[in-house]
C-alpha cells in the first residue's frame, strides 16, 4: 500500500493524539472518558479541520468499519485535494451509530465530507500495524540514504525504537507549531 505525503504526515499525529488520550497521569486507561468528552467538543473543533485535522479526526476512533479495504487504500494514496466525494466512499466504510450521528452533523459544513475522508484513512492507517503498510515515498528516500546493520535494522533501531523516537518528532513539531519551544 503507498501513503500519499498528506497521510504519512498525519499518520503520526494521529496515533500521538491516540496515545496522549489513552492514560492519565496516574496510568489508568481514560481513553473512552477522554473520546466521550472530545466529541461533546465537536462545535468548537470544528473549526480546527483545516489547520489540525489529526485533532477532529479522533473524535471518530473506533467508528469506521471498511467493507472494501483497496477503496480505502486507494484513497490514502491520493494528496488531499484530490479526494473522492463522501458518498461514493460512504457504501465501502460503515459508521457506527454514534459516528453517523456525528458525520451528519458534520457534513453540514464546508470541508465536513472532506474531514470524514481524512478520518477514515487514519484510522485505517491507525488500525494498520505500521511495519505492514509501504512507506511513503519521502521516507523510502530517507531510509535509502542511511546503512542498515546486520539485522537490516536501519543505524542499530529496531521497529520499536524507531516509532517510539518518530511519534516522539511528531509530537514535538506539534507543539511547535502551537508556539512552544521544542524540547531538547
Amino acid at each position: 500500500m503507498r501513503t500519499s505525503s498528506f497521510f504519512g504526515q498525519l499518520r503520526s499525529a494521529y496515533a500521538s493524539e491516540i496515545d496522549d488520550m489513552t492514560f492519565d497521569s496516574e496510568g489508568k486507561n481514560v481513553l473512552r472518558q477522554r473520546l466521550t468528552a472530545r466529541r461533546k467538543e465537536l462545535p468548537f473543533l470544528r473549526q480546527m479541520m483545516e489547520l489540525s485535522p489529526e485533532m477532529v479526526s479522533v473524535v471518530f476512533h473506533q467508528g469506521f468499519r471498511f467493507k472494501n479495504p483497496a477503496l480505502i487504500e486507494h484513497v490514502l494514496s491520493l494528496e488531499s485535494d484530490e479526494f473522492p466525494a463522501w458518498d461514493t466512499l460512504s457504501d465501502s466504510i460503515v459508521l457506527e451509530p454514534w459516528a453517523r450521528q456525528l458525520a451528519d452533523e458534520l457534513c453540514k459544513e464546508p470541508m465536513g465530507e472532506w474531514l470524514l475522508t481524512v478520518a477514515a484513512g487514519l484510522e485505517y492507517l491507525f488500525a494498520k500495524p505500521e511495519r505492514a503498510s509501504a512507506k511513503d515515498d519521502s521516507q523510502d528516500e530517507e531510509d535509502d540514504d542511511r546503512e542498515k546493520d546486520g539485522d537490516g535494522n536501519l543505524d542499530g533501531e529496531d521497529e520499536d525504537e524507531k516509532d517510539a523516537r518518530l511519534r516522539e518528532e511528531a509530537g514535538q513539531d506539534w507543539m511547535v507549531e502551537q508556539g512552544f519551544d521544542r524540547k531538547d
